[in-house]
């Protein structure tokens, strides 16, 4: 049956489109007080008033993530509004796809890390001491598929990735003793504004994956939501992608040359 969550507060952040807006709507039909945030503040006020508007609980609150100081002022507020944070959903990220040395050392990977993993390690950080003190609280971390295969052109992305998985696997273990979940939910490719920003280039173009093998935004909430209320260490979407991960597993080799003639040989040429 899963646990209710009406009355739950939901923090989550990168919630200006995509995954985290779609969410935010979802949590807040269950019942949810919602606390929207991102850099984007029209956007998130614009999520709170359709929120508002439909009867339920918003909060819209800007945050960089990469900022700590603004990072400890949106937990304070949320404290100071609520009283509690139940669920956090560390959401926010973005990726760029290209080779590695075409990346720029300071937009592309610099600001990508920050973003994906050290602003997701921070806000956790924020939040967690007073998800301890109420002996209570779900945490769940948006990783990617990437985080589970590496693939040539997100280097940078899967490496920010793999480290919210291996962050996300050992604070559940620091965590669980003292009543708090952390879950890890690993989607595949989605239609989102995440794909507009991961660059324009002849390699992405002749990458695009035809639309009945990408996932909508709100499938992705839909099962965030889910993972809420039926708490688990993994969540893998869609569910083939558990196929080609064990097959990663078991023949890596196989994988490698397929990803070395599918996509390198063919698209890398280096100066």
């Amino acid at each position: 049956m899963g646990r209710s969550l009406h009355g739950k507060v939901v923090l989550i952040t990168g919630a200006s489109s995509g995954f985290g807006a779609d969410a935010a709507l979802l949590f807040a039909q269950q019942g949810c007080a919602v606390v929207v945030a991102a850099r984007r503040m029209e956007r998130l006020q614009a999520l709170a008033g359709e929120i508002q508007a439909a009867g339920g609980e918003a909060l819209a609150v800007p945050v960089d993530v990469n900022n700590r100081t603004e990072i400890e002022i949106m937990v304070q507020t949320v404290l100071e509004v609520y009283g509690r944070i139940d669920i956090l959903f560390n959401n926010a990220g973005f990726g760029r796809l290209a080779w590695l040395e075409e990346l720029d050392p300071e937009r592309d990977i610099e600001t990508q890390l920050g973003v994906n993993l050290c602003g997701l390690i921070q806000v956790t950080r924020a939040v967690l001491p007073h998800m301890y003190r109420q002996r209570a609280g779900h945490i769940i971390n948006m990783s990617s598929v990437a985080g589970l295969i590496a693939a040539p052109l997100y280097t940078i992305y899967a490496a920010s990735k793999y480290g919210v998985r291996g962050f996300t696997d050992a604070l559940r273990r620091e965590a669980a003793p003292y009543g708090v979940q952390v879950s890890g939910i690993y989607p595949g490719p989605a239609k989102t504004e995440f794909g507009h920003h991961t660059g324009d280039n002849v390699v992405k173009r002749s990458l695009k994956l035809p639309g009945f093998l990408q996932m909508t935004s709100a499938q992705v909430a839909r099962r965030t939501v889910r993972l809420a209320r039926f708490p688990r260490r993994k969540v893998v979407i869609p569910w083939y992608y558990r196929i080609v991960i064990g097959f990663e597993a078991l023949f890596p080799g196989l994988v490698d040359w397929f990803l070395k003639v599918a996509f390198v040989d063919r698209l890398h040429r280096p100066d």
